[in-house]
């Protein structure tokens, strides 16, 4: 079963402030559900919209100039 949560759990899942999720849902730049004039968020389309965002890290490449010693 999918669990919903109000803005302000949303807010506390995202480790960010209502404002933001506020900001986020006039922008429709996340998945919402609206019940009426209540505003729910499915905990799968937060992990999917968390996901979305995710950045990979540069894979490590040595330096191309070895370093000398210092004095």
């Amino acid at each position: 079963m999918t669990q919903y949560l109000t803005v302000a759990e949303t807010a506390r899942y995202l480790n960010t402030s209502p404002r933001f999720v506020r900001r986020l849902v006039a922008a429709r730049r996340i998945a919402f559900y609206r019940i009426g004039r209540h505003v729910r968020f499915a905990v799968t389309d937060l992990d999917a919209w968390l996901a979305q965002g995710r950045v990979e890290p540069f894979p490590h490449r040595p330096h191309p100039h070895p370093r000398r010693g210092t004095r």
